[in-house]
């Protein structure tokens, strides 16, 4: 395929649209979700707009389908941003009318199960943002984590290159919301041990597609993805969410993503920081460490398997992490491996 197109930027003082296109959780949880708007407004001057299902649990396929195109129909609305994610976006895809989308374009931000519509717009031609959400980003106990804010807003106001760069310390325990004392202090973080490179020998620019692993099976399942010979020479990007999928699952869905053609399309990959604690499986910090080596192994299994010659970079902050990068889907992206530097277009 073309290469997809940038939508205008918003600029502060901008209408944003806030919604659930997943799960109506601001509805359960209003304490980050309150705390997301007001960010976005005070910090980065923009105003958001809700809709009917913004804060609606259970809301229909059809409605937050409606709502996507009540916002990107919107000449007055300059961005969407998603309030967070969720499981059951894929079924939100089919109520999708391609044209409005097509021809009202805007930047979305979000991830997780906005995995779906991110890679839906990209198969339309557009550029979207994987990153960003309103209640976890935007509403992160304390402040918003500088290397968080400065990708975030660099991807939400400006065009070019923006160098990506390692975080020194990062963060995996969560307070739980439903608690007013989490909102107290800002998440404790630990050292960060840096990106690890596999095959680092060249430099690799491309478009990129990816983001969760686990909706991105859901994806295939479905055989929602395109012919895998228009993704080759693209960057791959993935990440595991807080569902903690195990190293036997994460190498089952790269092997299959492998037996159809798929991961040797790219000869770069960027691997998310593997989110490695929950509140159903609180590790402590030797249990996440080998947890987290569990799954590059799995990955490296897999890619010496079916694209041994694939670039690969380990624990990225992208996805489920603190702090988090955003990365352009269908954006361009440079890996380079003998400087250690990867850089993305905005």
């Amino acid at each position: 395929m073309t290469d997809p197109r940038y939508p205008a930027k918003p600029r502060p003082g901008d209408r944003v649209a806030v919604l659930s296109p997943s799960a109506g959780l601001p509805e359960l949880f209003p304490q980050p979700y309150e705390l997301g708007l007001r960010r976005l407004r005070e910090e980065f001057g923009l105003e958001p707009v809700e809709y009917p299902t913004t804060r609606k649990m259970g809301a229909s396929p059809q409605q937050r389908a409606a709502d996507l195109h009540a916002a990107f129909a919107d000449p007055g609305i300059k961005a969407v941003i998603a309030s967070i994610g969720g499981d059951d976006q894929i079924t939100v895809l089919p109520h999708l009318d391609a044209d409005i989308l097509r021809a009202h374009p805007k930047p979305f931000f979000g991830y997780s199960d906005n995995t779906n519509l991110l890679l839906h717009l990209r198969d339309l031609g557009l550029v979207a943002y994987h990153g960003g959400s309103v209640m976890v980003e935007l509403g992160r106990p304390g402040a918003l984590h500088p290397l968080t804010e400065r990708s975030l807003r660099a991807a939400l106001f400006t065009s070019g290159e923006y160098e990506l760069t390692a975080a020194d310390a990062v963060g995996d325990v969560n307070g739980p919301w439903d608690d007013p004392r989490t909102f107290d202090a800002a998440p404790e973080l630990e050292p960060a041990g840096g990106w690890t490179w596999h095959n680092a020998d060249r430099v690799v620019e491309g478009n990129s597609w990816g983001g969760n692993l686990e909706i991105i099976s859901w994806l295939l399942m479905a055989d929602r993805v395109r012919p895998v010979g228009e993704y080759a020479g693209g960057v791959l990007f993935l990440e595991t969410s807080e569902d903690m999928p195990s190293a036997r699952d994460v190498y089952w869905i790269l092997r299959t993503m492998g037996e159809r053609g798929l991961l040797r399309r790219f000869p770069a990959l960027l691997m998310g920081r593997a989110k490695s604690w929950s509140f159903e499986k609180p590790y402590g910090a030797g249990e996440r460490e080998r947890y987290r080596r569990g799954q590059r192994e799995a990955v490296l299994r897999a890619l010496g398997e079916y694209a041994p010659d694939t670039m690969a970079v380990f624990d990225v902050e992208l996805g489920h992490t603190d702090p988090q990068i955003v990365i352009p889907v269908g954006g361009r992206v440079r890996v380079d491996g003998p400087a250690r530097r990867v850089f993305v277009t905005y």
